[in-house]
């Protein structure tokens, strides 16, 4: 197929160009339309003659789009450790603040992943990215004591666009890449836009050190240069690829079995990720608050948990490649209820080392929960797609569904923690609720994928 593209490094099937025409895209960019108009990543011959480079490019830039997303959706959860007794805010108020973004997030992850459909991967992601300045310059504004309660909330609620990006980045490449592959690149996507979590907490660490606790505007406005080049690049470098669409797509997921355990699965493995995220700077400052007198010396630790979280994503999803997504995930949920047993024995021994180690654990097998269930949404829709439906516009469509609905997760990890420590002064009933839903999952897991033996 010939090709008008100015790039000659990408492959046939990319157009370029100023003309309209009648299946053209909605334009929301100004300048040259980089468009994939023959994607074609299951044919061998095509993917080596340039399909594979053209979707590392895109993958590349995606995970910088969602990597920044990542970092201004978690703000809150380091901005909490900046808002002393000055503030008025209670450890519960605390929580609220941090649940709030979560929510946002979670709901915006369906309409986002249907907008790459739209409006094209590369063009969402810009549109997108900018948006992400709106709770940034917002923060930075209000952000000083004596701003009411009511205010901080609203605020803290527009971080949540920040997640939204996640869904329409996991859409894209799960479109540009092959079956084969699709756990490693959506391991490394997913992977590389939660590493946007412990950054931000580095970031107000070293906030913290060197300014002080009283400029949290400084981190806040760190963010913003970066979500320029961010949006910048995707402009510069990505391509729009078209989904196909079908009005009823999401009202047949709703009916579809599958639908709903992978999205509790996914409550289990990313809500679990997102919600420690969030809260574990905020239980250590309440639980084992005679060590951690100051937000710095709590955020000394915060960040290793999702650090590690983050990077070995890519690793559950290139063993859901190897060994299935529905093994995988039983034995990663199993793992799971053993480091929730083990953060309630910490809790009640007030051992701060068992603690963290608990944690840790818990973060890591929640990041190869999180590769190993998104594996399984494109095997089960490959596998089930109805005739005549794109299999990959369907999975992607389940992805921002399954995305929405595990990011409501985090809110409840929140909610769970503000509940005990209201009811009881400790996060033990917490951790025995993680505990129960861990087993839960599990056993969704055998016995709908691993004892029936599906391919997922």
């Amino acid at each position: 197929m010939s090709t008008t593209s100015t790039h000659p490094a990408d492959p046939p099937g990319i157009r370029e160009d100023d003309a309209p025409r009648p299946s053209a895209l909605p334009r929301l960019l100004p300048g040259p339309r980089r468009e994939l108009t023959d994607w074609r990543p299951e044919d061998p011959a095509f993917w080596a003659a340039g399909g594979a480079r053209t979707a590392r490019r895109n993958l590349l830039w995606s995970v910088l789009a969602e990597h920044v997303g990542f970092s201004v959706w978690s703000l809150w959860s380091v901005l909490v450790l900046f808002l002393g007794p000055e503030y008025g805010i209670d450890p519960a108020g605390k929580f609220l603040l941090t649940a709030l973004p979560t929510a946002l997030g979670a709901f915006l992850r369906i309409p986002y992943a249907r907008a790459v459909a739209v409006f094209g991967g590369r063009t969402w992601t810009v549109v997108s990215a900018l948006l992400l300045l709106i709770p940034a310059v917002t923060t930075a504004l209000v952000l000083e004591p004596g701003t009411s309660y009511g205010t901080l909330l609203l605020t803290a609620c527009l971080a949540g666009v920040g997640g939204g990006n996640f869904a329409s980045s996991m859409a894209n490449v799960n479109a540009l890449y092959p079956q084969r592959l699709k756990g490693w690149a959506l391991g490394v996507n997913a992977g590389g836009g939660n590493l946007g979590v412990p950054a931000v907490q580095l970031a107000g660490l070293a906030v913290l050190a060197t300014v002080g606790a009283g400029h949290p505007r400084v981190l806040v406005l760190l963010y913003v240069p970066l979500i320029v080049a961010a949006a910048v690049c995707a402009a510069l470098r990505m391509d729009d690829l078209r989904l196909p669409r079908s009005p009823g797509q999401l009202r047949e997921l709703l009916t579809w079995r599958h639908t709903w355990l992978v999205s509790l699965l996914y409550i289990g493995t990313f809500g679990s990720f997102i919600g420690f995220s969030f809260a574990f700077g905020q239980v250590l400052q309440v639980q084992f608050a005679e060590r951690f007198a100051t937000p710095v010396s709590a955020a000394y630790l915060t960040f290793l948990g999702p650090l590690l979280g983050s990077l070995v994503r890519p690793v559950g999803g290139r063993l859901a490649d190897r060994f299935g997504g529905a093994r995988v995930t039983l034995v990663t949920f199993a793992a799971m209820a053993g480091g929730a047993l083990l953060a309630l024995v910490a809790s009640r021994a007030h051992s701060l080392p068992l603690f963290v180690t608990a944690f840790t654990v818990l973060f890591v097998l929640s990041g190869l929960g999180n590769g190993s269930t998104y594996k399984m949404i494109p095997a089960l829709c490959h596998a089930d797609a109805p005739p005549g439906q794109d299999s990959d516009a369907r999975a992607s469509a389940l992805i921002g569904f399954a995305g929405a609905v595990g990011a409501f997760g985090g809110v409840l990890v929140n909610i769970a923690f503000r509940q005990s420590f209201l009811s009881v002064g400790n996060g033990d009933a917490a951790y025995v609720a993680f505990l129960a839903a861990y087993g839960v999952c599990a056993a969704v897991t055998w016995t709908a994928y691993v004892r029936p033996r599906r391919s997922a």
